[in-house]
């Protein structure tokens, strides 16, 4: 075997000691005395509820562009954690951490070559754990990215594999002599790959990946490797870590005649990490990436024993049709099309996210549609998506982006917010890849590092987006903290009427029958009932439907762009919403009469 790379320890497994396979962890060249202890956070501390994914709002990090302490121009954990008492007062439940694995960075960090290790840029173990108890403190969780199909080309493991193919790791990856082999396995970067072999020069062969060349996909059908990936998982949650999002689940096998997703040995894989899971760390989460039709994704809850949660996708791009559209079909056939989940599993639903808006799960004629809507410009589209933010998709109208965030903190499902977006955050379509959607969070006005940083700006990871009406002098958190009429203190205080209301994250959905142009559903648990009007236009609508048992009841108006609401008449119920209006209408039941 070769020396490894320097800065690179090999360690036994903890629960496999084979020297024949080691785990690696990449420590810093220099590593950095322990932080000094904070400041006492406010107590909230963590609810002890093993179901706490069903009522939580997620907030996705992109760590790197969230705030840097170092004046390096990277963000870094250190931070994340100066700005965990922000998140706490937004009403964040669990923070997302994309990859902070060591990395080449040739994915956003989703290339990772050590996988129990902190990129050197982004922090240290220690200050993971500070992250993980200065969250925890406030109430706040956190997960993190795990990419279980592949690594970077860059790992030790590949580097031996290639270079060694009859050693212990030679196997590790998917290997062959030719390119013919799973010809039906679709290609998934179609901007940047032609094939999903990539041929080695090293070993002389040809290599599997279903991402990016320089991305090997793993090889599950070795035992090994799932050790490996196993006790990976275990050296962060003994670090405190409270689930994972884990990546490109459906590819994990491959099997001739078929297009390699969603296969019965993936199953098999993933019910063994959730058995790891549930036997050893108890009220942990996994959450599924899997981009997927919902029929094919509801499988991957098994029968709750394979994830607590999975991105519902196919909702998101519905979304965006039905607001162009100014039609709700779109959103009610999606819903009416999505099975019923086993017990103890929930929905992640979201707008926008690190990623390109994928355009996957719709037809041909439906990407044509919302890329002519959305991204009339070819630069603003990528692969089969869409790489804008949110405020610029909807043209910095900030009555649909209420409407937009109102649907999906309403819709059922645990929704996951990304960063910036609560502020209206603009993008740079101009960056490579999906980095135009990665830059800095804009704190203050303060130009040139907008709070961020106080590197010079030329050192920034990414650039501020200064264009009006985007710019940081116009878009940052300080400012709209101090207008209680700005869309963030508007977020803050719909997040807080959700908190109140747990029928959001675990009531039942029924959807109303009412006019075309409008949303209208009823959430209900016990005697709980919320009806939420959704109004799809930029033209004022009245609508109209029927409310059995609420006769005569008046609603309160949990949120809303009305200030009151009128009186259920008989069953009947009408309420006028202006353009882009909505309204949460809280009803109680009348307790049922004595005997």
């Amino acid at each position: 075997m070769t020396e490894p790379q320097p800065g690179i320890i090999p360690q036994p497994s903890p629960t496999n000691p084979s020297p024949a396979t080691p785990t690696w962890t990449a420590v810093s060249p220099a590593v950095p005395a322990p932080e000094p202890e904070a400041a006492a956070p406010p107590a909230r501390g963590l609810s002890d509820d093993p179901m706490w994914f069903k009522k939580a709002v997620f907030y996705e990090v992109w760590v790197r562009s969230f705030s840097d302490s170092t004046g390096t121009g990277t963000g870094d954990l250190n931070g994340l954690i100066g700005k965990l008492d922000y998140l706490a007062w937004l009403g964040v439940d669990c923070i997302w951490i994309p990859p902070f694995f060591p990395s080449p960075e040739r994915d956003g960090g989703y290339d990772v070559d050590h996988f129990t290790g902190v990129q050197v840029e982004v922090g240290t173990q220690e200050s993971m754990k500070k992250l993980l108890r200065e969250a925890h403190a406030r109430g706040i969780r956190v997960i993190s990215d795990f990419v279980l199909n592949h690594t970077s080309s860059d790992h030790p493991w590949f580097k031996e594999s290639r270079e060694n193919p009859d050693g212990p790791y030679g196997d590790y990856y998917v290997w062959r002599d030719d390119d013919t082999g799973y010809q039906d396995a679709r290609i998934i970067f179609l901007d940047t790959e032609e094939s999903n072999w990539e041929f080695d020069p090293v070993r002389k062969q040809f290599y599997w990946h279903r991402f990016y060349s320089h991305q090997p996909d793993l090889n599950y059908e070795n035992p090994k490797v799932l050790e490996e990936i196993l006790n990976a998982l275990r050296f962060w949650l003994d670090l405190g870590v409270d689930g994972f999002r884990l990546d490109a689940v459906p590819y994990l096998v491959e099997e001739e005649g078929t297009n390699c997703e969603n296969l019965p040995g993936t199953h098999e894989i993933l019910k063994k990490i959730r058995a790891m899971v549930d036997e050893e760390y108890p009220g942990r989460m996994l959450l599924a990436e899997a981009n997927q039709w919902p029929r094919e994704v509801v499988e991957y809850f098994g029968d709750s024993d394979e994830f607590h949660m999975a991105f519902h996708f196919p909702v998101m791009p519905r979304l965006f049709m039905a607001l162009k559209q100014g039609s709700r079909q779109a959103i009610s056939e999606i819903l009416a099309d999505t099975p019923e989940l086993p017990d103890g599993c929930q929905w992640a639903t979201f707008l926008r996210n690190h990623d390109e808006l994928t355009l996957e799960m719709v037809t041909e004629d439906e990407r044509k549609y919302l890329w002519n809507e959305y991204a009339p410009v070819p630069k603003m589209r990528l692969n089969l998506g869409i790489r804008r933010r949110l405020a610029p998709l909807l043209d910095n109208d900030e009555r649909q982006i209420r409407l937009m965030h109102a649907l999906l903190l309403a819709l059922p499902g645990s929704p996951v917010l990304y960063y910036g977006d609560e502020i209206g955050m603009g993008d740079n379509i101009w960056l490579p890849d999906r980095d135009g959607v990665r830059t800095p969070m804009q704190w203050t006005s303060e130009m040139p590092g907008a709070g961020f940083s106080e590197a010079n700006p030329y050192l920034f990871n990414k650039p501020i987006p200064c264009a009006p009406p985007f710019g940081a002098q116009t878009v940052n958190v300080a400012d709209q903290q101090a207008n209680p009429e700005s869309l963030l203190n508007w977020l803050r205080h719909t997040l807080q009427q959700r908190r109140k209301h747990e029928v959001f994250g675990i009531g039942a959905y029924h959807e109303l029958d009412c006019l075309e142009e409008v949303l209208a559903f009823e959430r209900r648990q016990g005697s709980t009932r919320v009806v939420c009007v959704n109004n799809l236009t930029a033209w004022p609508q009245m609508a109209g439907f029927t409310l059995p048992g609420l006769e005569g009841q008046t609603p309160a108006v949990l949120s809303g762009s009305i200030p009151e609401a009128p009186q259920v008449i008989g069953q009947n119920y009408r309420i006028e919403l202006p353009p882009y209006g909505y309204a949460w209408l809280l009803f109680t039941d009348p307790p049922a009469e004595e005997a």
